[in-house]
């Protein structure tokens, strides 16, 4: 076991600088074979001095005692034991190095810098101090100093394309950008026209604002292959940025004939027409791009969603949009993507079954989209498909059972297809889900409320109403309702006085508010303001309901008004169903409660 800790030690000590080799010119390793003076004193030794004195230069020994303390994490004592060792032996670079190492790991820059440059000192000729110096430097914002070391290494292997590229690098860093092209260059040199030094350098040319050298360059990499599109793309996009539409549209053009199948080539093209201000070429383009089958949807989606602003969308180019979005369908039939895209621009544009139709499409072809599920859920409600919305919602159940939403739209259209019992349990089951979510389980308690009433349970929906105003105090709807309900009953009518004056104020257009409000006011026998708010309801309503307009009979009555009271009886009978007291009231014209 020992033994083995020792290699362990060893392999670190001295293998930690493998991955730095110079690649295309061999440096020697210095550092790691034993100096002159060293060598002189082993001779000594053969002849009969002390081992003291072998290793007056050095002593590995002590250094693997130093590195073993690192690596079993007592940091402390292996920083004590390497400043020992350079205090024994001030003359050894390596001393310095390994502690310059371990001092950069405790984040101690400024120590580490010190260190390593005398490590540098002492042994000018170790390729890897130097290059862990660079580093240093660099890290500390020594610039001009790594830029140094370079320069000197590159002058000794200047064959090595990673020392090249870490001097260009550090040049630009420093704002040097000539001196950057220049070494560039000379990469360019020895690896032949790489596309990733001719655009670095084409972006600097740019930045310099030399536009001839910057195309100079992208001509380079024509030049060396001219048969790639992609160069001559980069070309057009060039002249087009820096307002040369002449020379992007020939390019453009060059593109087109000798690579008629580019997927991007129209969608160049129609940038380049829109930007001219040709917005039929333009568009024609764009169908072009949009009917190629080789270029991606997500690409041609983007397009789509960017190419039109929102009001162009539904003003002048509205059609446009409509045009691609069916040619992508045409194109892509069997991606949900199109379908989806399609499905919102119907929904902006106010067409709500075509809508629907788009994203059940989606869900046919992808099911696991869950946000298309509830944009179906919602469509439903919104044009009350009450049955296909309890089909929908249990689907989206089996797919997403931890998902709140599809119970609460499965519990709404139970309860409008008067299935309470099933409304019920349903919103029961997804108020379990919801999670940190008051408002929506708010709703979950009011739905939960109007169920219960529907069931005759009202001690248990005033139950659920009282949950969800706990909840969420400005819920009109709740408010609403349970005023409504507890005036129907007589009770508590100061209470159900407040929730309804509050629920009108918070919607002050809503006429059931206002005929609630009303009723509540005329079971206080309160006529004269009931009076005035059910006209209000009336008014506000281009069709009142039967129950408004036997309400405003029933204060006429009230108010001493029979002949009017009896009217407004008539006039709900002819609207539908009132009350069951409704057709007594008109026959013997006579209020009953």
């Amino acid at each position: 076991m020992r033994v083995f800790v020792i290699i362990i030690l060893c392999l670190s000590f001295f293998g930690n600088m493998a991955n730095a080799i110079p690649k295309n010119d061999v440096a020697p390793v210095s550092g790691f074979s034993m100096p002159d003076h060293q060598k002189k004193d082993k001779k000594k030794s053969k002849k009969g001095q002390t081992g003291s004195e072998v290793f007056k230069y050095g002593n590995p020994g002590m250094l693997i005692d130093a590195k073993k303390e690192a690596i079993i994490g007592n940091i402390k004592g292996a920083l004590d034991l390497f400043r020992q060792y350079i205090n024994r032996y001030p003359d050894d670079a390596v001393g310095y190095f390994e502690l310059a190492r371990l001092e950069a790991e405790q984040k101690n820059a400024g120590e580490s810098v010190r260190l390593c440059r005398l490590a540098v000192k002492l042994d000018p000729g170790n390729i890897w101090y130097s290059l862990f110096l660079a580093e240093l430097c660099q890290g500390t914002a020594q610039f001009d100093d790594a830029i140094d070391i370079y320069e000197k290494l590159i002058a000794k292997y200047p064959g090595n394309l990673d020392y090249l590229y870490q001097l260009a690098a550090l040049y630009l860093q420093v704002e040097k950008y000539p001196d950057a092209i220049k070494i560039y260059n000379q990469i360019d040199e020895k690896t032949g026209v790489a596309e990733d030094i001719i655009l670095q350098k084409q972006k600097i040319y740019l930045h310099l604002n030399d536009l001839k050298g910057a195309e100079r360059e992208i001509q380079k990499l024509i030049a060396a292959f001219p048969d790639e599109p992609r160069y001559y793309s980069i070309l057009a996009e060039f002249y087009m940025a820096n307002n040369m539409q002449d020379k992007a549209l020939a390019t453009y053009q060059k593109i087109a004939v000798m690579d008629p199948d580019n997927a991007y080539i129209h969608m160049s093209m129609a940038d380049y027409y829109r930007k001219t201000g040709n917005k039929e070429k333009a568009f024609d383009e764009l169908k072009l791009g949009f009917g190629n089958p080789n270029l991606d949807v997500d690409t041609k989606v983007n397009i789509l969603l960017s190419f039109y602003t929102v009001n162009q969308i539904y003003n002048d180019l509205k059609d446009q949009a409509f045009t691609l979005s069916k040619i992508l369908i045409e194109t892509h039939p069997k991606d949900p993507k199109v379908y989806s895209i399609y499905g919102d621009l119907l929904v902006q544009d106010k067409k709500f079954p075509e809508a629907r139709e788009a994203f059940i499409k989606v869900l046919s072809l992808d099911s696991s989209r869950y946000a298309v599920w509830e944009q179906v859920l919602q469509l439903d409600l919104q044009s009350n498909e009450f049955d296909h919305l309890v089909t929908y919602s249990n689907k989206a159940i089996e797919l997403f059972p931890d998902q709140p939403l599809p119970f609460l739209f499965a519990g709404l259209a139970q309860l409008q297809l008067k299935n309470n019992e099933a409304a019920l349990k349903a919103l029961a089951g997804g108020a379990n889900l919801v999670v940190d979510n008051n408002e929506l389980l708010a709703q979950f308690y009011m739905y939960q409320g109007d169920a219960l009433h529907g069931m005759k349970k009202d001690p248990d929906a005033f139950m659920a109403y009282e949950r969800s105003i706990k909840l969420k105090d400005d819920n009109s709807y709740v408010l609403n309702n349970y005023a409504y309900y507890l005036s129907l009953l007589g009770e508590d009518l100061d209470k159900a006085e407040k929730m309804a004056k509050k629920a009108v104020t918070l919607d002050p257009e809503n006429a059931s508010f206002q005929d609630t409000y009303g009723w509540v006011l005329f079971k206080q026998k309160k006529y004269k303001e009931a009076a005035e708010w059910i006209l209000k309801a009336i008014q506000n309503k281009e069709e009142p309901s039967a129950e408004v307009l036997e309400h405003y009979g029933d204060v006429l009555y009230k108010l001493g008004d029979e002949t009017g009271a009896h009217e407004y009886w008539v006039k709900a009978m002819q609207k539908g169903p009132g009350s069951d007291l409704l057709q007594k009231k008109v026959t013997e014209k006579k209020y009953y409660q």
